[in-house]
């Protein structure tokens, strides 16, 4: 028996404000080369290539960011099935409803595995695993969510409570929790049944749109309007923007998955992060005996566990520690 085709939603409308001065508006952190070769929208797309298991990808973003998002996935050779731009910043849930909506043109059953695309994943290979246990889940009508195994009492990400089990690894999701403090999150992790919610989802894309007009009609018919009336453009499609602007502005997690009856989560341990922050690229990042890691023209003495990054001025640091200090072009 073929197994059915998963449609990879790729989200690319955040602006990574925490990562200023790297990251900017016109040219926010999905977009930027922080580790390695390749960006990180550009990383996130090749996980899931094309192929006998995945469809091209459909990626949401703004419409500045078009011409560069298209030269990125041309020089990975992605092709982009669509492009969606959206009028305005509307969070998560309109989002994935017009990606929803575009799944729905090729195949009425549509599987659709919606991807952030600022995050760094390690274990590809763990990742694949999972997103075979979540079809499967979602196949039976759940909404689906990936949870990352906590390695520690972190404060910063919500966490999801797993319940009981569906299918293996899979758990019906109890809760989300919003970010804890730090004794409840040393709870949480000791417990054993609670993950990171990493903002991953796999589902139909019939499935959430109906369960949108359930538990958030007004979002669902703006993006129904905007939808049908938007332009289609070849591998860019353009949804109207008066529809479009009276949708609330609401995330996935509260429009839909908090509200949802058939909510899963599928624990995995692959490498995650989201890079939220000058000291989770830090922890990616290679570094030296003295725990330093260093990128440019960067000179560092008596210096301990800091992050030295540069696009062009040079950095001179002397007996400092725990520090990011980060120099461009203008700031």
């Amino acid at each position: 028996m073929k197994r059915q085709k998963i449609t990879p939603v790729i989200l690319s409308g955040g602006a990574g404000t925490r990562l200023w001065p790297l990251s900017r508006m016109q040219s926010p952190k999905q977009m930027l080369r922080l580790l390695g070769e390749r960006s990180m929208i550009q990383a996130t797309a090749l996980r899931t290539p094309e192929g006998q298991r995945f469809t091209a990808p459909i990626i949401v973003a703004g419409a500045a960011h078009r011409t560069e998002i298209e030269k990125q996935m041309q020089a990975i050779n992605v092709s982009i099935k669509p492009l969606i731009l959206e009028p305005a910043g509307r969070n998560t849930a309109p989002a994935i409803a017009l990606a929803a909506h575009a799944a729905l043109r090729t195949d009425p059953d549509a599987l659709i595995l919606v991807m952030p695309s600022d995050q760094v994943i390690a274990d590809i290979s763990a990742f694949l695993d999972s997103i075979e246990c979540a079809a499967s889940v979602a196949g039976d009508g759940w909404l689906t969510t990936f949870g990352i195994e906590p390695t520690r009492a972190e404060t910063g990400y919500g966490y999801i409570e797993g319940g009981d089990s569906i299918e293996s690894p899979a758990r019906a999701v109890v809760r989300f929790v919003e970010k804890p403090d730090a004794t409840i999150a040393r709870d949480y992790v000791e417990a054993g049944n609670f993950f990171w919610n990493a903002g991953i989802f796999m589902m139909r894309a019939q499935t959430y749109l109906d369960t949108l007009s359930t538990h958030a009609p007004q979002i669902a018919a703006a993006v129904d309007e905007a939808y049908k009336h938007g332009k289609d453009e070849d591998a860019l499609f353009i949804p109207a923007a008066d529809a479009f602007e009276t949708s609330p502005s609401d995330s996935i997690d509260y429009a839909v998955m908090e509200k949802a009856d058939k909510v899963a989560v599928v624990p995995v341990n692959m490498g995650w992060s989201d890079i939220g922050a000058f000291n989770a690229l830090w922890e990616q990042l290679p570094r030296d005996p003295d725990g330093n890691a260093a990128d440019g023209n960067v000179i560092a003495l008596d210096s301990t566990n800091c992050l030295f990054k540069s696009d062009g001025p040079m950095i001179a640091a002397l007996g400092v520690s725990g520090l990011a200090v980060i120099a461009t072009g203008d700031a």
